[in-house]
Formats: structure tokens, sequence, C-alpha cells
């Protein structure tokens, strides 16, 4: 399916089945809404309406089921009738297995797509898993290139046709999706540092912006340890990449930090040879980042964006980081180092720190196949979540359920597995102490900790360890899940309408001047720009009045509680709506 071109169009037209072969997929419900005159040129001369209706009939999905209309040429495919509120209303996971198993092949082909409005995004970026890029199959070069068309059927309430702006946007978010498990299924003797620069690079042309790369020496030498003592012994050298969408009247300034270990061999603490298979997919945090700050990007993101790659090869070597060495981070926190396989975390402390002091970012999420316990913990197909913030929390779950890339939270208590990380000889190690003691969590406490836990601005950690890969196949996962969790910032009304966080307005009355509008929800306080480290922000303590405005606005009062030791910097008002 490498040389396989997606398209979305509001109308497929018209072709006999065994000259392009189709499916028509949907909830069963949905599809006896489609009206036969809408189908007849898309199935005759090979299938009639009695036929059609006969096909309905048998269908009885269990969670899915399908029936084949003409041979294999034509097949209607029923997805589950409902779903569980852990799943996504779209049932993308199921989309993806029925294109797979009931698309016949060909140079040009369709789908009918049948679905309400609310589940397009979702479907989209599901169909686009079933068509994954990366091949070296030998065959593979003397193949045709093939076209699969998309059209989709809207039912229920705002059922008129797709624009043309909605289906622009399901192409920058598929392309998204589809690069990034093109990179996570390219192994490693291709997709090294230096190829991972390349397709950052190639991103930043598309774009017009110049990323910022700090490599190799310069990275020890600028203290960032992290990154450096976890890719120093790699042939390739480790990397911080950096792009940076910078756009008129922003808002607030928004960091995505993604975990690109391009392999991971587990260093000096070797992995086994049954677990170092498919460590080409370590990088599946940093590949999801730049699909995603593409297609944001290309759909008109309005506040600054920043997309942070911390890219390395944890490889064995006379130069390999040893257990017991210590390592001075980015944040200016040394750690002692006592399993080498645990390294993600430490290219992610350096990550949010450089996002934290260097990029003043409001909002840090850092994106990572961290841990191997997340599969444990929230299952192949839900990432895990952990943040400072409650309602960015809840609004992962929900941003998930919107677009299919699930997710499922974390338990958030720094005060009782921090102490995992003690340390006699420096200030923390880089691996728990008890594996029993929920390792995904201690995994992004880790992280936090180079930022601060009483940092007022919202962190968010999503380990995507298990649903970055279904089989032996890179999903795209994470770039669907960006998208829609950050869609109030963009321009696009698809976006918009999948995430789950809104624009804010004005205050009312005459505080209006007292206010920052922001796009999204934050529960921060803002710094004025005067240079202020992330370990004195860390110290800020903060009090929280709430007061009813109306039915549904509640005032956040985020008060500084030490003005002595920073006294220029200025309060100012988050507005919560709840």
């Amino acid at each position: 399916m490498a040389n396989v071109g997606l398209q979305f169009l509001a109308s497929a037209g018209d072709a006999d089945p065994q000259s392009r072969p189709v499916l028509l997929l949907g909830q069963l419900q949905n599809l006896h809404r489609v009206p036969w005159s809408h189908l007849r040129g898309k199935l005759q001369p090979r299938v009639t309406e009695e036929i059609w209706q006969t096909a309905l009939g048998t269908l009885n999905p269990n969670p899915t089921d399908s029936c084949p209309l003409y041979l294999n040429y034509a097949t209607v495919a029923a997805l589950p009738s409902r779903v569980s509120r852990h799943n996504s209303p779209s049932a993308a996971q199921f989309i993806t297995r029925l294109v797979r198993n009931c698309l016949s092949g060909g140079t040009n082909r369709c789908i009918l797509m049948v679905c309400e409005r609310s589940e397009v995004f979702a479907s989209a970026c599901a169909l686009a898993r079933a068509f994954p890029l990366f091949t070296h199959r030998s065959s593979a070069s003397r193949r045709t290139e093939k076209t699969v068309t998309v059209e989709f059927f809207l039912v229920g309430q705002n059922n008129g046709p797709v624009e043309v702006t909605t289906l622009k946007c399901l192409t920058s978010a598929t392309e998204g999706v589809r690069l990034a498990a093109r990179i996570v299924d390219t192994p490693c003797n291709e997709m090294n540092t230096d190829n991972f620069l390349e397709e950052i690079k190639k991103v930043g042309k598309d774009l017009g912006i110049v990323p910022t790369i700090i490599r190799d020496e310069e990275l020890k030498q600028r203290g960032f340890g992290g990154i450096y003592g976890v890719g120093k012994a790699a042939v390739h050298p480790p990397a911080l990449a950096v792009l940076s969408h910078m756009p008129e009247g922003a808002t607030q300034t928004i960091a995505w930090v993604g975990k690109g270990i391009v392999y991971d061999t587990g260093g000096l603490s070797i992995k086994g040879k049954t677990t170092m298979p498919g460590m080409k997919r370590d990088c599946g945090g940093a590949a999801a980042v730049l699909g995603a700050f593409r297609a944001a990007v290309r759909q008109g993101f309005k506040d600054n964006l920043h997309a942070v790659f911390c890219l390395a090869e944890n490889s064995v070597g006379p130069n390999a980081t040893r257990p017991d060495d210590i390592h001075l981070l980015y944040s200016g926190k040394t750690v002692e180092i006592n399993n080498t396989d645990a390294e993600g975390r430490l290219v992610l402390a350096d990550g949010v720190s450089y996002a934290c002091k260097d990029l003043g970012a409001d909002i840090i999420l850092d994106m990572a196949t961290l841990t191997g316990a997340q599969g444990i913990a929230t299952g192949k197909y839900h990432a895990a979540v952990l943040t400072n913030s409650e309602e960015w929390e809840a609004a992962c779950v929900k941003a998930g359920r919107n677009c299919g890339d699930l997710v499922h939270p974390l338990v958030y208590c720094p005060e009782l597995h921090f102490s995992e990380f003690t340390s006699a000889v420096a200030d923390m190690k880089n691996s728990v102490a008890d594996r029993d003691n929920s390792p995904s969590s201690c995994a992004g406490l880790f992280i936090a900790s180079h930022i601060g836990f009483d940092w007022p601005g919202v962190w968010v950690h999503l380990d995507i360890a298990s649903p970055v890969h279904a089989g032996e196949r890179a999903t795209g996962y994470g770039v669907a899940l960006l998208l829609s969790l950050f869609g109030g910032a963009s321009e696009d009304p698809l976006l918009k309408m999948v995430s789950p966080l809104g624009e804010e307005t004005d205050p009312p009355g005459d505080m209006e001047r007292d206010f920052k509008r922001r796009r999204l929800v934050v529960t921060s306080v803002h710094l004025s720009s005067e240079s202020i480290s992330c370990e004195a922000a860390a110290k800020q303590r903060l009090t929280h009045f709430a007061a009813m405005r109306s039915s549904n606005l509640q005032a956040e009062v985020l008060e500084e509680a030490s003005a002595s030791q920073n006294a220029g910097r200025r309060k100012e008002l988050t507005w919560l709506y709840l």
C-alpha cells in the first residue's frame, strides 16, 4: 500500500465496481439512511437495489460485519452500532480494520464513508492508517501508482454536503498521519538522526520556516546533558531541533516536545533479543509532533507554536553513558543514571526545560513512547495522559474520543510518587526504585520535575508506547490528537469543531484591560517579559479564589504570594470556562 494515493472529494463520481472496486462503510442504522439514488451510480450494473437491501438485512455487526455485493469488487461493511464511553463514537479502530480486510485491490478504488459530521475527522484519520507509506518489498517498485478516492455521505444533524475547507483539512491531517507512520516504520539504518533532521527541514521548507538545530558537542557546551548523554555513543550525533510558528496576534505560546529516539538498544543496560526488535518505533512522539505541526500550520494556527524534537540514538560504544554516571541537565538539576534504558525521560527533560526557559511556553505538551508499562496501565489503544491540570486531563480524554486517538488518565500524585527517584549523590536518579509503584506515572513525573511541580503553566505528558503501532505497522498515533486538542487555536472550522477547548471571550465590564485573552483554557499566571527562570517560577505559591460570574463562568484569581522576590511580575487573571 506504499504507492497508494489518498484523496478526499465531495463526490467520487460514478463507475462500474468491476473497474473501480467500492467499499461502503458505516454504522448499520446509517447505511439504511443512504438513498439508493445516491448509490446507484457506484454499484450498477453489477448490484441492484434489491441486492443492496438484502445485504443490509443480512448484516449483524458484533462488533462488525461485512457482506459482498458483487464478488470482491463491491462490499458493504457495518461498524459497531454502539460503543462504550471510553471509545470514540466514530469506532475509528474498526474503520481501519474493515478497510484493510474488505477493500479489494486495484489501481483505482472508492470508499463511501457514511457517518455524522462530528465523526468525519476521526473517520478520515482512521482511513489513512489503513494505507501505510513505507515498504521495501522488492515487488513494490514494479507496482503502478494506485488511488483511493474517499467520499463522505453525512447523516443526522447538519448533514449537508462536505465543504471544500473540510476536504482540505482532511487532506492535511491524513498526510500528517501517514508522514508520522512512515517515519516510525522506517528502520534506523535509514531513519537515523541525520535523516530525521532532513525530514524536519523538509517540513520547515514547505512551511517557510528555518529550523533551529543544536547538535553534538554544542549540546554539551550549552548544558543539554540529557540529550547529549543519551546519544553521544552513536555514529550519528544527537540533536535538539525546533520549528517555530509565530503569527501576529498570538495570545499565548505552546510547545510540543517529541521524543525522537531513532533506535533504543537500551544502552549499556541493554535490551534482550526479544525486546529490542521494534525499537525503531521509539521516535513515535517526535514523528507525531512533526506531522501535527505541518498540518496545524497549514490550516492556520493563531498562536505561537513551537515543535521541539529531542533526537538521539541510544547506542552502545566506548563513549556510552554508564550506570552510576551523573549528568547535569538543561534544567540545572543533576541526575544519577541507574538505568541507561530509561533514556527517553532524559532527552524530554532537556526539551521541556528549553521550552520553558528559552521559548517562554505557557503550555508544554510532551509526547513519547516512554514506558512499556503504559500498555499495561491503559492498554494497546489508549495513550496515557499525565498532567498538572484537571481541566486539561478531561480535555485530552474528550479530544481522543473526538479524533479516534484514544486517551486515558494516569495517577498524578508527585508527593507520593516522586520519592522513587531519590539519590544519595545527585538531585535524582533516572529510574524508579520500585517498578510496582505506578511506573508510567513516575516516568512522567521525572519530566515534570525539570520545570517544577509548582510551575504555573499547563504541562501535559502523553505516553503513546502501545498505540503508536498495531502489530508490525505504525499507526501515526498522536497527529489527530494534537490537531483536535489544540483545534481551538486553529482558523479551520473542522478542527475547531473537534476541539474540546474553545476560544475565550473578553471578560465583562471595565475589568477588560486587566485581562489577556487566551484562545485555549489555561490555568496559569502570565509572567512579565523580563527573564524569570523556571526554578523561580516553580516557587510561586498560587492562591485560588473562585467567584461565579454566570451559570457557565467561573473566574479564578491566581495571586502571587511572594511579591518581594519578583516585584517586576505583574498579576493577571485567567478566566476558566467550566
